[in-house]
């Protein structure tokens, strides 16, 4: 008896970590993609609130670019519920339609997909370049 009883132990204990090895990864331009898209030369999209939505303003007043999101149906309405996931609560930001994003975004994003990489590429590699010179700036400060 204690003999099964340790093996359910067990069990219990290792199929979770089994389960927690399981991954899904969706990318922009896929089905079921929700998370923030890139509008650069894509025609200007269909949104479902006229002015962005901004849930905490930041503590100093500085103007950033507003988000384009896509977000499953229903999140906008009680979007400081859900702005948190997609680390959007204090940034501007503009919901777009799925029906945009479907007939309009996810058709030139997979015809423009090279263009795309390469732009956040840059933009990864520009602030990786930035926060490096900064950090050398403080390091020559405190000599």
């Amino acid at each position: 008896m204690k003999k099964l009883l340790f093996i359910i132990m067990i069990s219990l204990v290792v199929v979770p970590a089994y389960a927690a090895d399981v991954g899904v990864s969706i990318s922009v331009g896929e089905p079921g993609f929700y998370g923030q898209i890139d509008i650069g030369s894509a025609p200007r999209p269909e949104v479902i609130y006229p002015k962005p939505v901004v849930i905490q303003p930041a503590p100093t007043p500085v103007v950033q670019e507003p988000l384009y999101l896509r977000i499953p149906p229903g999140q906008e309405k009680n979007w400081k519920k859900h702005c948190a996931k997609y680390n959007a609560c204090n940034r501007p930001v503009y919901f777009v339609r799925d029906k945009w994003y479907n007939n309009v975004y996810v058709p030139h994003y997979r015809k423009h997909k090279e263009e795309y990489k390469r732009r956040e590429h840059d933009s990864r590699e520009g602030r990786e370049r930035r926060e490096r010179e900064g950090r050398e700036r403080e390091h020559e400060r405190e000599r």
